[in-house]
């Protein structure tokens, strides 16, 4: 019986692949196998005998595992005994060995960080693809003139290019935050019950390392029973900020979709519906969906540090946790960065909705043109500030024309001509650096994805 949406609704093939009972089954045999393989490089078995343990645990099912350890209790230990009955049959000799040194989170920790390697992967690749599409929109709308909004009121004009080059350079930031993640992320282990590696005798590094370079991982520089929580925390917390810019762009889109404004639109299928009652509605479902979801995210944030908080040693507080938070996070923020890049590749600009929002508001969004023009005459700032205040006010509360109340002021009239208003009030001439902006945004986003 399926329960959750993840089994059937959200989550991407390739990310869910990674996180399956089958994969995470198969990932610690394989850690088992690559133990086998570092105990007969030290004399421990022969390697001959290590290839018969590796082709029969190819045998070893979930439905065995599963079988062993609802006799038994214990998952781990009902992994060891599957594998061993296999290996046993072609090898006494390896099976003898199968575990030997390791506890439990020996191999769930270390299957857990090429779960995670290969994971972030796939984020990168991503990133770097949305990072792509962003840029691209940046300069294709660069010229865009739009309305710029703070608190959701007139601000000074903008363009559409500097706002998809904000969140360009946002997204290029998290590519390097991940990076820098990577290494500290990235580790297993082979500590045995306490961390000393008391089984393996003066062999312990030793053979940790060359578990670690067979996995393709590098070894813990410490660790208890466990690999310290703190790594995990970093990973959650950083799909948790990730999660909150994905929402962000997506909110702003939705915003920007509303019937009266209506200045980016996300794509909408030929036969996609948007009402089962109202056959004429395009809805930004894509971004609500982001939206819905990354709050999901974040909300593992707390379990997941919570998790870190343990028992001397170890206790088993983070073992159930974290079977849902690094999985569900892992696979839901994968989910909302391929809709966001779905949403971006695809969003529909109306660049003359845009212009006409621009023009609705009467340049009155301009007043810090005229502001700094007086000031630059000579004007006292703050008495510039007030006087282009009160012109502002009248439009709103007598509905007058804004170069019309900026002239029936005699102060600013004698100080700016009429040609002079009109032309500090042209949008296009206001935009200050913007394009300067969009191209170092370009340059940065460019050295980031060809690292």
């Amino acid at each position: 019986m399926i329960i959750h949406p993840i089994d059937y609704r959200y989550g991407t093939k390739e990310m869910k692949s990674i996180w399956s009972e089958n994969s995470k089954i198969k990932r610690m045999i394989a850690v088992e196998i690559a133990l086998l393989k570092a105990l007969a490089k030290k004399g421990y078995l022969s390697e001959s005998e290590v290839e018969k343990a590796e082709k029969a645990a190819e045998k070893v099912t979930v439905e065995r595992v599963k079988e062993i350890e609802a006799e038994i209790k214990h998952d781990v230990m009902a992994l060891v005994k599957a594998i061993s009955e296999e290996v046993e049959k072609v090898s006494p000799e390896a099976a003898r060995w199968v575990h030997f040194g390791a506890t439990s989170n020996d191999i769930i920790d270390t299957a857990t960080a090429t779960q995670l390697r290969d994971s972030i992967e796939i984020l990168e690749r991503k990133l770097k693809k949305l990072a792509e599409h962003l840029i691209l929109k940046a300069e294709r709308y660069k010229k865009t003139i739009c309305l710029g909004r703070t608190h959701g009121q007139a601000a000074l004009p903008t363009t559409y290019g500097f706002r998809f080059a904000l969140w360009a350079a946002e997204i290029a930031r998290y590519i390097e935050r991940l990076r820098e993640l990577k290494p500290r992320l990235i580790v297993g282990q082979m500590s045995g019950a306490v961390g000393s590696q008391a089984a393996f005798g003066r062999d312990g590094i030793d053979i940790e390392r060359e578990v670690m370079k067979i996995l393709g991982l590098k070894p813990a520089l410490i660790s208890s029973q466990i690999i310290p929580r703190d790594h995990y925390c970093e990973y959650i917390s950083f799909l948790s900020n990730l999660s909150a810019t994905l929402e962000k762009i997506a909110t702003n889109i939705r915003i920007l979709q509303r019937a009266e404004v209506s200045e980016v639109m996300e794509s909408f299928g030929e036969k996609q519906v948007g009402s089962s009652t109202m056959p004429h509605k395009r809805n930004p479902i894509d971004c609500e969906n982001i939206c819905g979801l990354a709050r999901v995210v974040r909300g593992f944030d707390e379990p997941q540090r919570q998790s870190s908080i343990l028992w001397e040693e170890r206790d088993l507080t983070n073992s159930s946790a974290e079977r849902i938070t690094l999985v569900e996070s892992t696979v839901l923020t994968d989910h909302i960065l391929t809709k966001m890049i779905k949403v971006i590749e695809k969003l529909e600009v109306n660049e003359a909705k845009a212009r006409e929002n621009l023009d609705k508001v009467g340049k009155v969004n301009l007043s810090e043109a005229i502001m700094v023009a007086l000031t630059r005459k000579g004007l006292n700032r703050q008495k510039a500030h007030e006087l282009v205040r009160e012109a502002a006010m009248k439009v709103y509360s007598e509905s007058k024309d804004f170069e019309e109340a900026l002239l029936e002021n005699p102060m600013i009239s004698s100080m700016l001509s009429k040609e002079e208003i009109k032309e500090l009030l042209n949008p296009e001439k206001y935009l200050g650096t913007i394009e300067l902006k969009i191209e170092n945004v370009k340059n940065y986003v460019k050295r980031v994805l060809n690292f």
